[in-house]
Order: structure tokens, then sequence, then C-alpha cells
């Protein structure tokens, strides 16, 4: 898998899973499949940052973000 894909999906998945998990925890429940998302999420970042030679830095995330849409457009 290309490091600046799993970055972008890992990325995605985070940031999804944050409201998922305000959500089960103002309603008392545990938020089981956020926390898995957020792990795969988590995992696929730390993947991208050591699969990528040079590692990636802040100015480098929204380059990597829009080379993915640009592929998949």
């Amino acid at each position: 898998m290309d490091p600046d894909l799993a970055l972008v999906i890992g990325l995605v998945l985070a940031v999804l899973s944050v409201p998922s998990i305000i959500s089960a925890f103002s309603n008392n429940r545990t938020p089981r499949v956020a926390t898995i998302a957020l792990m795969a999420g988590g995992g696929l970042i730390v993947y991208a940052i050591n699969a990528s030679p040079s590692g990636y830095t802040l100015q480098e995330i929204p380059e990597a973000i829009f080379r993915v849409l640009s592929r998949v457009l």
C-alpha cells in the first residue's frame, strides 16, 4: 500500500471516530467500534510514517491528501 494512501485513510478513520466516541460517552455506552476505528487509523498513520522514506511533516500532509485525491478523481 502506498504510504500516502495509508496516511489519508488513517486520518479519515481517526477523524470520523471522534464523533462516535463522544456520542458513545454521552449515551453511557462503551465506544467499542469507535475505539477499533481509532486504533486502525492510528496504525495506518504510523505505517505511513515508517514506510515513507523521509516521513511526513505537517506541511506535507495536505500535499499527500491532494495527491491521493487527484489519483482517485
